[in-house]
């Protein structure tokens, strides 16, 4: 039985159509060098024992998926090929959505710790960041563009918006495979299924 072909989503699109020059912004490494951040690919030493984040260079999934938190003393030849590592940030986590560099909307993102993949919820707030100028310089005229942080530090690009809060969405709940479809008072239930293992969300 043939797999059903599925429609092609928002980051199909920002691959198949995206100039060649701008698609470094989404190689994590490359932007994480950009800003000035400690860095490196599997098997360049750190700097100095400590934290580190260590994920894929680039994931079209999204999510976070692969990233792990670990201890590095200084060689890193074992972790896996195509990852890099980065020094570790604290922080609050935001999303922001911006239209030739203005700021449409941010939302803040709360989760455990113990994950980087399952998301309790996203809140769209009342905060605003401006477009740091390493990104503006190449990105300002862009009609979509996605920069998520950690506190202040810019930890991702995508160059399109967040789908997840279209249509005016102010609260974003994931709802996971295994557990209830009944949205809480105020809510409405959403069928948005994603690779991960989600099956929809709560909205409102």
């Amino acid at each position: 039985m043939s797999e059903e072909i599925q429609p092609d989503t928002q980051e199909d699109l920002v691959w198949k159509n995206t100039p060649a020059e701008k698609l470094w912004v989404l190689d994590k490494l490359l932007l994480s060098k950009v800003l000035g951040y400690a860095c490196g690919p599997t098997g360049i030493d750190v700097p100095k024992p400590g934290y580190y984040i260590v994920r894929p260079c680039v994931n079209a999934l999204g999510l976070g998926l692969g990233a792990q938190k670990i201890w590095l003393d200084k060689d890193t030849t074992n972790l896996p090929y195509g990852y890099f590592w980065c020094e570790w940030f604290e922080g609050r986590h935001f999303s922001v959505d911006y239209k030739f560099g203005n700021q449409k909307f941010c939302v803040e993102g709360f989760k455990s710790d113990s994950t980087f993949t399952k998301w309790d919820k996203w809140v769209k707030i009342d905060h605003v960041i401006l477009l740091p100028e390493p990104i503006g310089n190449h990105f300002i005229n862009e009609e979509a563009l996605n920069v998520e942080y950690i506190g202040d530090k810019v930890i991702e690009v995508h160059l399109r918006s967040n789908e997840d809060f279209a249509d005016n969405i102010s609260e974003f709940i994931p709802v996971w495979a295994g557990q209830d479809k009944i949205p809480p008072k105020g809510y409405t239930y959403k069928h948005y299924p994603d690779v991960h293992g989600r099956i929809g969300a709560f909205i409102k």
